[in-house]
């Protein structure tokens, strides 16, 4: 499949971030400087609304009358989630396997997060210069996971601090109603290039 380009956030979302844009944080963790978690699919596209209106970018998202959808607008140039395809391939930024180095030192994962996320950038990047993109917190995606089997289940990527090792893969994949929020679930940002 042919990736058209992009930009995607060198960080996870954090606190601080959300928080300037949307007024609060929904964390259960609280911390500035760590991902923003505890956020559905639904706040992560109105953060991308809202933070787009900030910078005079128009609506990446038209959200259903009852609010518990949204669809993207193909031709919007303004912040969204990254696609499936787009994440999973700036998480392997050009390698070939399951991850971008040993899971300890590019992961907050089961093993060593102690029970919570983490501050953004503190384990080592991919070779793109991206960091968290394994671990720390899963990260939604702007996909619909099977519209004809589970409806308007969106998909999350890459594995949370409270997973085990096999759950911090580039292939790992999960899926949720979009309402669906947890406090090991985020995301960051991205946007077409429509100018390259």
């Amino acid at each position: 499949m042919a990736i058209k380009p992009f930009l995607i956030c060198r960080y996870q979302v954090t606190q601080s971030f959300y928080a300037k844009v949307m007024g609060v944080s929904p964390s259960s963790i609280a911390a500035e400087d760590q991902p923003v978690e505890t956020v559905s699919w639904l706040h992560a596209a109105r953060f991308c609304n809202r933070l787009s209106a900030m910078v005079k970018l128009p609506d990446r998202y038209v959200f259903s009358s009852d609010g518990q959808d949204a669809t993207a607008v193909a031709t919007s140039d303004g912040f969204r989630l990254p696609s499936e395809a787009e994440w999973e391939f700036a998480c392997r930024a050009g390698t070939k396997g399951p991850r971008y180095g040993p899971i300890a030192d590019i992961a907050w994962y089961g093993e060593n997060s102690e029970g919570g996320s983490k501050a953004v950038g503190t384990k080592r990047p991919n070779d793109w210069g991206l960091h968290d993109m394994l671990g720390n917190v899963w990260e939604w995606c702007e996909d619909v996971y099977d519209p004809a089997v589970y409806g308007t289940y969106r998909i999350f990527r890459g594995g949370g601090w409270a997973d085990h090792e096999r759950g911090c893969l580039a292939t790992n994949r999960r899926r949720s109603h979009p309402t669906f929020a947890i406090d090991d679930l985020g995301f960051r940002i991205a946007r077409s290039c429509f100018w390259s």
